[in-house]
């Protein structure tokens, strides 16, 4: 007789325990540059990836809106300047100020 509560025992382990473990394992594996990145970012010389990774609630097209901005007003000479990129509130650059970094490129 087919054990049915054995088969799904099976059945569940594969489908959702075994993503699960992947995960986990990936998220050990994350390179030093990366949670290097994820401390602190000079916004004067960080390029777009860099700052979609290091910032919360920065993705690619907010990136690359700073990095536009950057190009066209010059470097950022206070934190509070982000404000002035399309997109970027004031919660944004709260939420972010101890990962930013503001100085020259040298």
């Amino acid at each position: 007789m087919i054990n049915v509560k054995r088969i799904f025992a099976v059945f569940f382990v594969l489908t959702l325990g075994l993503p699960l473990m992947t995960y986990a394992q990936q998220a050990e594996e994350i390179p030093a540059e990366v949670t290097e990145v994820r401390s602190q970012v000079n916004i004067n010389t960080a390029d777009a990836e860099t700052l979609a990774l290091a910032l919360d609630g920065i993705g690619m097209a907010k990136a690359m809106e700073i990095i536009a901005y950057r190009e066209q007003n010059g470097e950022f000479s206070s934190i509070d300047q982000l404000a002035d990129v399309r997109g970027i509130g004031p919660a944004t650059i709260e939420r972010n100020r101890d990962r930013i970094v503001v100085s020259p490129q040298n």
